[in-house]
């Protein structure tokens, strides 16, 4: 019932600071699956999800203001996917992974967006790894491996020399706690979208696999903000 009547107070327009409250005291409760099953139906999920600006509209994400509110709910979405076999059917029902991409697309050269960036790389992690339909959906009609390669080459700040050759550049900055969980979120996802391809048929394909080979070559040579983020991003 407690979830049922934040979830009610979610659907009506009230202010960000009531739903980012809404959304922590969720995030907490949708830690107990026993919980969780008044929450996932697809009206709920629908909610979630258009509080995480997961949609088919091309806006740019430009109120600052709404954030916090976009990062709760995708944690949220996080909590109650990785507990609920029936969230993981809705998700794919409701094309949870497609919305997810367009939001990536919407963070590109945007600023103040690396948390949006990162949940939304770690939701996509958390399908594609629960739900082999939304895998082969991600690397069949998504091009996830370009939209995740492009994710890791963002967060990493790669420059190129040449076609497949990033600048190495020795005095540079450890990356950010931010930018780091934010590539560690892709490497996790490209792994399990790139899972069944070792067998490479395309001129495309050909190419998307040596220019994530380079972005690879290059992750291998960044260092995060401690010893133990850069061993957990290589």
């Amino acid at each position: 019932k407690l979830c049922e009547g934040i979830l009610n107070i979610l659907e009506k327009d009230t202010k960000t600071s009531c739903q980012v409250a809404c959304l922590e005291a969720l995030r907490i409760l949708s830690r107990d699956k026993k919980v969780l099953v008044p929450v996932t139906t697809k009206r709920n999920m629908q909610i979630l999800m258009g509080l995480a600006k997961l949609d088919p509209v091309e806006d740019p994400l430009e109120r600052v203001s709404e954030f916090p509110v976009i990062v709760e709910a995708l944690k949220c979405l996080c909590n109650i996917i990785f507990n609920s076999a029936v969230a993981q059917k809705l998700s794919l029902e409701l094309n949870l992974a497609a919305m997810l991409c367009n939001l990536l697309e919407k963070c590109k050269d945007q600023q103040l967006v690396n948390d949006i960036k990162c949940f939304d790389l770690r939701l996509l992690f958390l399908l594609s790894l629960l739900h082999t339909d939304i895998r082969s959906q991600l690397r069949q009609e998504l091009q996830g491996v370009q939209v995740l390669t492009q994710a890791l080459e963002s967060s990493l700040s790669v420059r190129w020399t040449e076609e497949y050759k990033a600048a190495e550049d020795r005095d540079r900055p450890p990356l950010s706690l931010q930018e780091t969980d934010c590539a560690i979120e892709a490497l996790k996802a490209l792994f399990n979208v790139t899972l069944d391809s070792w067998n490479v048929h395309s001129k495309n394909e050909s190419h998307q696999f040596r220019y994530m080979a380079a972005i690879l070559r290059h992750c291998l040579l960044t260092t995060g903000p401690t010893e133990d983020k850069t061993e957990e991003l290589h």
